[in-house]
């Protein structure tokens, strides 16, 4: 089978012939349809973060495929089925965290891409308990960014309490933030758009938006403040300035969530204001394996809209520069069909 493979964290990847794994016990085999380039593949392929993946690896939380063999003890899906492969790869199952429904926070996990090979493969290998079955009707090559990119911005929504006569900021509209935009309004929050490309403002008017704001040339916080400030800021843009400009945009009370992950992400926070104002700063770390059927199903009845544009593997390294040099309007998936 082809294969993305990071052997060093200094060089492209290759692409190269590897054997079809064999799945063990608890594992199902995925022959993937589709995989979506995310910011932390690049991040994990460059090895950027204090956790680095063990060499070689392949890449890819983004997975969607059927599957083609189980092991002897899976019993949550079937052979034949299209499911997804998310950023966890499996966990304990028996925390507290994982108990609780906050299996995403499991000490003990596994990330697909990252501790364990992920989808950038025509094969893959996943535990039967934690892919997630993928609805009839809904394209692979649309799932694939939900798996990750919809999963994580629809769990931060739901973290910054955001409802119906709530306003809501979205910092960053790309591959994340397009579909962060739109489930602020699935939960029924007046939506404040800030980007710093003219492709992107557009497209945040395209999605409905009720107020675009471009970074390079109005003052985020200011024009924010003038509307009555933000209950909630959804920080999706890699950049340290644009985290400060979103804590300045929230009113008192309001909630920072924190998601994108800069290798040199840092946020200093004026105490006195942070107190006086009740402000809540959280970090948001992807979903549950409920939170991405949830993501799932709201696709399924039409409410989300995924903007993609489609590539092929041997082309991944190109496909990284395109996302490093901003050039991508929404999310790239790599199409492994055929």
């Amino acid at each position: 089978m082809k294969a993305a493979v990071v052997h060093d964290f200094t060089a492209p990847l290759t692409v190269e012939d590897r054997p079809v794994p064999a799945p063990a016990p608890h594992q199902v085999l995925v022959r993937v349809e589709a995989s979506g380039l995310c910011h932390t593949d690049i991040h994990a392929a460059r090895g950027d973060w204090p956790v680095k993946p063990g060499l070689p690896f392949v890449p890819g939380h983004e997975g969607v495929g059927i599957v083609e063999a189980a092991g002897d003890l899976v019993r949550n899906v079937r052979i034949g089925q299209r499911v997804a492969i998310a950023w966890l790869a499996e966990a304990c199952g028996h925390c507290d965290h994982c108990v609780s429904g906050w299996e995403t926070l499991c000490t003990e996990q596994r990330n697909s891409g990252y501790s364990v090979d992920g989808a950038y493969a025509q094969y893959a290998l996943a535990h039967g308990d934690y892919v997630v079955p993928v609805p009839d009707g809904i394209d692979p090559l649309d799932a694939a960014p939900l798996t990750c990119a919809g999963v994580t911005t629809y769990k931060a929504l739901k973290v910054s309490g955001a409802r119906p006569g709530t306003r809501v900021l979205v910092s960053g509209i790309g591959g994340l933030g397009h579909l962060a935009l739109q489930y602020a309004r699935v939960f029924g929050a007046e939506t404040v758009a800030v980007d710093v490309t003219d492709d992107k403002l557009a497209l945040a008017r395209e999605l409905g938006a009720d107020h675009v704001i471009d970074a390079r040339v109005q003052d985020v916080a200011a024009e924010v403040q003038e509307l009555g400030g933000a209950d909630a800021a959804i920080a999706l843009a890699v950049s340290n300035d644009s985290f400060r400009a979103a804590y300045g945009a929230l009113r008192r009370g309001g909630t920072l969530v924190l998601v994108a992950l800069p290798a040199d992400g840092t946020l200093q926070l004026p105490v006195f204001d942070t107190v006086l104002n009740g402000t809540k700063v959280v970090g948001s770390i992807v979903g549950t394996r409920q939170d991405l059927a949830e993501v799932f199903a709201l696709h399924a009845l039409g409410r989300t809209r995924v903007i993609r544009e489609t590539r092929g593997l041997d082309d991944v390294n190109a496909c990284m520069a395109e996302v490093l040099d901003g050039k991508v309007a929404a999310r790239l998936v790599f199409d492994l069909r055929g």
